[in-house]
Protein backbone atom coordinates (compact mmCIF):
# COMPACT_ATOMS: atom_id res chain seq x y z
CA UNK A 1 0.00 0.00 0.00
CA UNK A 2 0.91 3.27 -0.61
CA UNK A 3 1.05 6.35 2.09
CA UNK A 4 1.47 9.91 1.87
CA UNK A 5 3.79 12.03 4.14
CA UNK A 6 3.67 15.78 4.06
CA UNK A 7 5.95 18.21 5.53
CA UNK A 8 6.06 21.97 5.75
CA UNK A 9 7.70 24.45 3.56
CA UNK A 10 8.38 26.80 6.29
CA UNK A 11 11.74 27.27 6.95
CA UNK A 12 12.01 30.40 9.48
CA UNK A 13 9.83 31.58 12.06
CA UNK A 14 8.31 34.72 11.22
CA UNK A 15 8.39 36.81 14.18
CA UNK A 16 12.53 36.23 14.89
CA UNK A 17 13.94 34.78 11.42
CA UNK A 18 14.99 31.73 13.26
CA UNK A 19 15.38 28.70 11.21
CA UNK A 20 12.71 25.66 11.81
CA UNK A 21 10.95 23.44 9.35
CA UNK A 22 10.64 19.68 9.88
CA UNK A 23 11.47 17.78 12.43
CA UNK A 24 13.31 14.76 10.35
CA UNK A 25 12.65 12.48 13.05
CA UNK A 26 9.27 12.51 12.93
CA UNK A 27 9.91 11.53 9.33
CA UNK A 28 12.66 8.77 9.36
CA UNK A 29 10.70 6.85 12.54
CA UNK A 30 7.49 7.05 10.55
CA UNK A 31 9.59 5.60 6.89
CA UNK A 32 10.82 3.13 8.48
CA UNK A 33 8.03 1.57 10.59
CA UNK A 34 5.71 1.24 7.05
CA UNK A 35 8.72 0.43 4.51
CA UNK A 36 10.02 -2.23 6.46
CA UNK A 37 6.76 -3.78 6.43
CA UNK A 38 6.56 -3.49 2.60
CA UNK A 39 4.75 -0.28 2.34
CA UNK A 40 5.55 2.94 0.36
CA UNK A 41 6.17 6.47 1.83
CA UNK A 42 6.07 9.11 -0.29
CA UNK A 43 6.96 12.31 0.59
CA UNK A 44 5.40 16.13 -0.42
CA UNK A 45 5.49 19.30 1.20
CA UNK A 46 2.88 22.46 1.04
CA UNK A 47 5.03 24.42 -1.83
CA UNK A 48 6.96 21.45 -3.05
CA UNK A 49 10.49 22.02 -3.86
CA UNK A 50 13.21 21.17 -0.94
CA UNK A 51 12.06 20.92 2.34
CA UNK A 52 13.26 22.75 5.08
CA UNK A 53 14.46 20.87 8.14
CA UNK A 54 14.58 21.98 11.58
CA UNK A 55 18.19 22.05 12.72
CA UNK A 56 17.00 21.93 16.40
CA UNK A 57 16.01 17.94 15.25
CA UNK A 58 19.69 17.20 14.04
CA UNK A 59 20.88 18.19 17.55
CA UNK A 60 18.77 16.29 20.06
CA UNK A 61 19.11 13.15 21.53
CA UNK A 62 16.17 11.52 19.98
CA UNK A 63 18.16 11.67 16.32
CA UNK A 64 19.67 8.58 17.81
CA UNK A 65 16.22 6.76 17.94
CA UNK A 66 15.27 4.58 14.88
CA UNK A 67 17.95 5.25 12.73
CA UNK A 68 17.34 8.89 12.19
CA UNK A 69 20.84 10.25 12.23
CA UNK A 70 21.85 6.96 10.23
CA UNK A 71 19.22 8.16 7.64
CA UNK A 72 20.51 11.76 7.75
CA UNK A 73 24.37 10.58 6.38
CA UNK A 74 22.28 8.41 3.88
CA UNK A 75 22.89 10.71 0.27
CA UNK A 76 19.95 8.57 -1.46
CA UNK A 77 17.47 9.20 1.50
CA UNK A 78 17.92 12.65 2.07
CA UNK A 79 17.67 12.77 -2.07
CA UNK A 80 13.86 12.35 -1.18
CA UNK A 81 13.84 15.67 0.33
CA UNK A 82 15.74 17.87 -2.18
CA UNK A 83 13.00 18.18 -4.85
CA UNK A 84 9.41 17.26 -3.56
CA UNK A 85 5.89 17.97 -5.45
CA UNK A 86 3.26 20.62 -3.68
CA UNK A 87 0.51 19.28 -2.10
CA UNK A 88 -1.97 20.66 -4.86
CA UNK A 89 -0.01 18.65 -7.37
CA UNK A 90 -0.10 15.10 -5.73
CA UNK A 91 -2.70 12.34 -7.10
CA UNK A 92 -4.26 11.90 -3.54
CA UNK A 93 -6.22 9.10 -4.89
CA UNK A 94 -3.48 7.01 -5.08
CA UNK A 95 -2.87 6.82 -1.65
CA UNK A 96 -4.34 4.44 1.29
CA UNK A 97 -3.47 7.43 4.05
CA UNK A 98 -2.01 10.81 4.74
CA UNK A 99 1.22 11.87 7.46
CA UNK A 100 1.60 15.07 8.59
CA UNK A 101 5.03 15.01 9.56
CA UNK A 102 5.69 18.00 12.65
CA UNK A 103 7.65 20.45 13.08
CA UNK A 104 7.42 24.18 14.21
CA UNK A 105 7.13 25.22 10.47
CA UNK A 106 3.59 23.52 10.50
CA UNK A 107 2.81 26.42 12.96
CA UNK A 108 2.30 28.77 9.35
CA UNK A 109 1.20 26.55 6.79
CA UNK A 110 -0.47 23.51 7.60
CA UNK A 111 -3.36 25.95 8.28
CA UNK A 112 -3.36 26.43 4.20
CA UNK A 113 -6.70 25.53 2.52
CA UNK A 114 -4.46 22.78 0.11
CA UNK A 115 -3.77 21.40 3.20
CA UNK A 116 -7.09 20.62 4.92
CA UNK A 117 -8.70 20.06 1.61
CA UNK A 118 -6.20 16.82 1.02
CA UNK A 119 -6.88 16.05 5.08
CA UNK A 120 -10.21 16.50 4.15
CA UNK A 121 -10.16 14.06 1.07
CA UNK A 122 -8.69 11.09 2.96
CA UNK A 123 -11.28 12.05 5.91
CA UNK A 124 -14.05 11.94 3.47
CA UNK A 125 -12.64 8.37 1.18
CA UNK A 126 -12.94 6.64 4.67
CA UNK A 127 -8.95 6.70 4.43
CA UNK A 128 -5.99 6.92 7.18
CA UNK A 129 -5.82 10.54 8.27
CA UNK A 130 -2.76 10.19 11.11
CA UNK A 131 -0.11 12.96 12.56
CA UNK A 132 2.03 13.71 15.13
CA UNK A 133 3.54 16.51 17.27
CA UNK A 134 3.08 20.10 15.40
CA UNK A 135 1.43 17.59 12.74
CA UNK A 136 -2.42 18.11 13.98
CA UNK A 137 -2.07 21.57 12.81
CA UNK A 138 -3.32 20.37 9.65
CA UNK A 139 -6.55 18.81 11.19
CA UNK A 140 -7.93 22.20 12.66
CA UNK A 141 -10.80 23.66 10.75
CA UNK A 142 -11.51 20.87 8.81
CA UNK A 143 -15.12 20.71 7.50
CA UNK A 144 -15.81 17.06 5.92
CA UNK A 145 -18.39 16.72 2.66
CA UNK A 146 -21.16 16.72 5.07
CA UNK A 147 -20.52 20.14 6.81
CA UNK A 148 -19.25 18.35 10.08
CA UNK A 149 -15.79 19.13 11.58
CA UNK A 150 -12.99 16.73 11.38
CA UNK A 151 -12.61 16.87 15.07
CA UNK A 152 -15.73 16.80 16.76
CA UNK A 153 -15.77 14.36 19.36
CA UNK A 154 -12.78 12.75 18.36
CA UNK A 155 -10.22 11.71 20.95
CA UNK A 156 -6.52 13.31 19.74
CA UNK A 157 -3.06 14.00 21.20
CA UNK A 158 -0.89 16.68 19.80
CA UNK A 159 2.24 18.78 20.96
CA UNK A 160 1.65 20.36 24.50
CA UNK A 161 1.59 23.82 26.06
CA UNK A 162 4.15 22.38 28.40
CA UNK A 163 6.81 20.67 26.03
CA UNK A 164 6.35 24.30 23.85
CA UNK A 165 7.50 25.77 27.15
CA UNK A 166 10.29 22.95 27.47
CA UNK A 167 11.17 23.85 23.63
CA UNK A 168 11.62 27.59 24.33
CA UNK A 169 9.64 28.55 21.57
CA UNK A 170 6.29 29.80 23.26
CA UNK A 171 7.14 33.02 21.92
CA UNK A 172 7.46 31.90 18.55
CA UNK A 173 4.41 30.34 17.90
CA UNK A 174 1.28 31.77 16.46
CA UNK A 175 -0.57 29.82 18.44
CA UNK A 176 -1.34 26.54 21.55
CA UNK A 177 -1.68 23.72 19.86
CA UNK A 178 -3.27 22.20 22.57
CA UNK A 179 -5.48 25.18 23.28
CA UNK A 180 -6.77 24.38 19.94
CA UNK A 181 -7.38 20.59 20.11
CA UNK A 182 -9.14 20.95 23.23
CA UNK A 183 -11.96 23.88 21.93
CA UNK A 184 -12.31 21.89 18.45
CA UNK A 185 -12.07 18.05 19.34
CA UNK A 186 -13.62 15.44 21.83
CA UNK A 187 -10.74 14.32 24.07
CA UNK A 188 -7.45 15.66 24.29
CA UNK A 189 -5.33 13.94 26.15
CA UNK A 190 -1.54 14.14 26.77
CA UNK A 191 1.54 11.52 28.38
CA UNK A 192 1.89 11.70 32.37
CA UNK A 193 5.52 13.54 31.40
CA UNK A 194 6.31 16.04 28.62
CA UNK A 195 8.25 14.21 25.64
CA UNK A 196 7.33 10.37 25.91
CA UNK A 197 5.34 8.44 23.60
CA UNK A 198 1.86 8.99 23.50
CA UNK A 199 -0.29 7.95 20.30
CA UNK A 200 -4.19 8.38 20.34
CA UNK A 201 -5.69 6.20 17.89
CA UNK A 202 -9.80 6.99 16.81
CA UNK A 203 -11.37 4.87 14.32
CA UNK A 204 -8.87 6.13 11.24
CA UNK A 205 -7.68 8.91 12.91
CA UNK A 206 -4.18 8.03 14.34
CA UNK A 207 -2.24 11.14 16.34
CA UNK A 208 1.38 11.15 18.40
CA UNK A 209 2.16 13.95 20.74
CA UNK A 210 5.54 14.23 20.46
CA UNK A 211 8.89 12.93 18.26
CA UNK A 212 8.90 10.28 20.82
CA UNK A 213 5.47 9.16 19.41
CA UNK A 214 6.22 9.08 15.50
CA UNK A 215 7.55 5.27 15.79
CA UNK A 216 4.13 4.66 17.46
CA UNK A 217 1.77 6.49 15.22
CA UNK A 218 3.51 4.50 12.18
CA UNK A 219 2.85 1.32 14.39
CA UNK A 220 -0.57 2.58 14.78
CA UNK A 221 -1.11 3.03 11.09
CA UNK A 222 0.18 -0.30 9.93
CA UNK A 223 -2.25 -2.11 12.06
CA UNK A 224 -4.70 0.12 10.26
CA UNK A 225 -3.47 -1.25 6.98
CA UNK A 226 -3.14 -4.55 7.82
CA UNK A 227 -6.73 -5.30 9.17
Amino acid sequence: MKFLALSTSVHRYQSSGIHTGMWLGEFTHFYDVLTKAGHEVDLASVDGGAVPIDPVSLKTPVIQMGGTNKRYKDPEFMALLDDTPAITDVDLDSYDGIYLIGGHGTMFDFTNEEVTAAVAHFADADKIVSAVCHGPVGLLDVTLADGSSLLDGRNVTGYSWAEEKLAQRTAEVPFSLEEKLKEQAGEYTTAKLPMTKHVVVDGKLVTGQNPMSAAGVGEAVLELLDS
